[in-house]
């Protein structure tokens, strides 16, 4: 029989699954998703990590990896104001953010905080990258 805390946990692992796979539109998880996964779990232990890729919202190629929003859940933030808690994950995902991700949107919580409020924001539409059109 499968305790209580272990079921929590394959659940969640199976909602993050759907989420991410459901987040590019096209069904597959592409190798810089992967790798933000990988080492949020290895760097945060997150309870909850809900990962989405946006980039499909702003002028880049189909299939791009460049625009992120993640939700991470970790007792590990306990304690630490917003600023440190997007310190860890920048420190984690200091590769991709050198590289390919122009942006990631962070929601960096506690359990507590999860509890009160669990779900991923959404982000306003991109508006193109000019100044113009922003008149």
């Amino acid at each position: 029989m499968l305790s209580g805390q272990l079921v929590v946990r394959l659940f969640s692992m199976a909602s993050r699954i759907c989420m991410s796979r459901g987040s590019a539109g096209s069904g597959v998880i592409g190798p810089v998703e992967a790798a933000i996964r990988t080492k949020l779990e290895q760097a945060l232990n997150p309870e909850v990590l809900e990962l989405r890729n946006e980039s499909g919202g702003h002028a880049v190629p189909p299939g791009s990896e460049t625009h992120f929003r993640v939700a991470v859940v970790s007792s590990r933030f306990e304690g630490l104001s917003p600023l440190q808690r997007h310190r860890l994950v920048h420190a984690a995902l200091s590769e991709e953010l050198a590289g390919p991700v122009h942006a990631l949107a962070i929601q960096a919580r506690t359990p507590a905080q999860w509890k009160e409020n669990p779900q991923l924001d959404t982000s306003p539409p991109c508006l193109g990258g000019s100044k113009k059109s922003r008149n």
